[in-house]
């Protein structure tokens, strides 16, 4: 190890990543637009190994040489066993742990080691404790939240929200009591770590202790843009110090940048493409649960049944059991062209495609932005997390997709939920009220647009 005298530097920045699900793949492409704004910077990506491997291959990251990864320890101690049959929720909360100890560990090696000292703290927004290791450092912490402004309200507001519905909560309780919130919006739809899972859980904790601590960010970035939900906006720069909307970031960093390097993707992906070439505008569902998202058994089966006998043409990306399927669907829909089955393709490739027509999805952020972004209205299947509130502003706020009747697929939902969006009138009412968020997400990452503007001035904040 190296003790070079170390000096502080605003273009030194440490980025502490929260390694699992969703989040590193997030907080990279966030980094990356900051560092083509500010390519004089240096960003110290401190992340696990396995996710850093992940993210670090190909020639998806090329061109971002100002972004270097350190890899940090995993919390997993010498010879771990899992305890429970969760194993993944397990190394969760292990991390969650030693995580304060783990970042600043690693801070204090890699200054000593290049002789430089961090001018800058950015963290994924879960990383309360990034406040007091900033504080520490004597350096300002600028936060990142991957998710929608609205999902960010509620942690920030957990304390009343509990005063007003419980903990345990009432389902049916409506949240108008929210600024910004209509009586549509109710308990149900909040993430379940607020009023209802166990509320004393590590994650719980640390989601509460993110929403005390939010306001001392010197800023907190946003993949969203500021005409996508004006008064929530408002009511949460009242409540931070600097609300920064930076996205939709899919936008700001082009599609070439994230093809895939594998071979056999790829071949899979123009398959898919030349496919649904041979389809009309706006006829194929396209269906995904996300990177983790899987159906359970039962709803697979209705999923599928529906597809069928409706006729629906569909492009599933699937990462379950095929066994799942009715017995020779996959053959006799392939057979006749209605619908195909992959295990993974580009999303936003696939949903930039003038064939599709509707989006099925779990209702996460990322893809709920590239719906907007491609035009694509939805049928939604929120699972957990934030995806009930993100659904719930689908169809209540923007009113460009609808919830899966029952909160679950049965085979007359899904024909239902999919003639409503493919065929009737209100399924052209969504692609028209879409058609206008996506020229204002369009407008917001032009070159003079808001949420470019804002990217700017977040490195502003960053240098200063």
């Amino acid at each position: 190890m190296s003790h070079k005298v170390a000096s502080t530097s605003p273009r030194n920045v440490a980025v502490l990543v929260f390694p699992f699900t969703s989040h590193p793949t997030a907080l990279l492409r966030f980094v990356r637009s900051l560092s083509t704004v500010a390519p004089d910077m240096q960003f110290s990506f401190f992340n696990i190994s396995r996710s850093n491997s992940s993210l670090f291959s190909g020639s998806g990251n090329k061109g971002c040489d100002n972004i270097k990864p350190y890899n940090v320890w995993d919390g997993l101690p010498d010879g771990y066993i899992p305890l429970s049959r969760n194993p993944q929720r397990e190394h969760v909360e292990l991390f969650i742990d030693n995580a304060p100890r783990i970042f600043e560990r690693a801070i204090k090696e890699v200054e000593a080691e290049t002789g430089h000292k961090f001018g800058c703290l950015i963290s994924d927004a879960l990383f309360w404790f990034a406040a007091d290791i900033a504080e520490k450092m004597h350096v300002p912490w600028v936060t990142s939240w991957i998710g929608d402004i609205r999902s960010l309200f509620v942690h920030i507001e957990t304390d009343i929200i509990r005063d007003k519905v419980g903990a345990p909560g009432q389902d049916n309780k409506t949240l108008e009591f929210l600024s910004g919130f209509s009586d549509e919006f109710q308990a149900s739809d909040l993430p379940k770590e607020i009023v209802f899972g166990d509320i004393e859980s590590p994650f719980a904790r640390m989601l509460h202790k993110m929403g005390q601590k939010l306001p001392q960010a010197a800023a907190v970035a946003v993949n969203s843009f500021e005409t996508m939900d004006l008064k929530v906006t408002e009511e949460l720069k009242k409540r931070l110090q600097k609300l920064i909307l930076v996205g939709p970031l899919h936008l700001v960093r082009p599609l070439q940048s994230v093809v895939s390097d594998d071979e056999d993707q790829q071949q899979e992906e123009d398959v898919c493409l030349q496919w649904l070439d041979d389809h009309e505008p706006a006829s194929v569902a396209y269906i995904s649960f996300g990177s983790l998202g899987a159906l359970p058994p039962m709803e697979v089966v209705a999923l599928a049944e529906a597809l069928e006998e409706g006729g629906f043409p569909f492009l599933w990306s699937f990462r379950g059991n095929l066994e799942d399927f009715p017995q020779e669907f996959i053959e006799r829909t392939n057979k006749l062209s209605i619908g195909k089955i992959v295990s993974w393709v580009n999303q936003e490739q696939i949903l930039n495609h003038t064939s599709i027509g509707v989006h099925v999805t779990h209702s996460g952020w990322n893809s709920i932005l590239e719906s907007v972004s491609c035009c694509v209205p939805m049928i939604g299947r929120p699972g957990f997390a934030d995806q009930h509130i993100n659904m719930r502003s689908v169809e209540v706020v923007w009113q460009i997709g609808v919830r899966i009747e029952g909160g679950v697929f049965t085979k007359t939902g899904a024909v239902k939920a999919l003639e409503q969006v493919l065929f009737l009138e209100q399924g052209k009412e969504m692609r028209q009220r879409i058609g206008v968020l996506k020229q204002l997400a369009q407008e917001a990452v032009g070159p003079n647009g808001r949420s470019a503007q804002n990217l700017r001035a977040l490195v502003e904040i960053i240098k200063a």
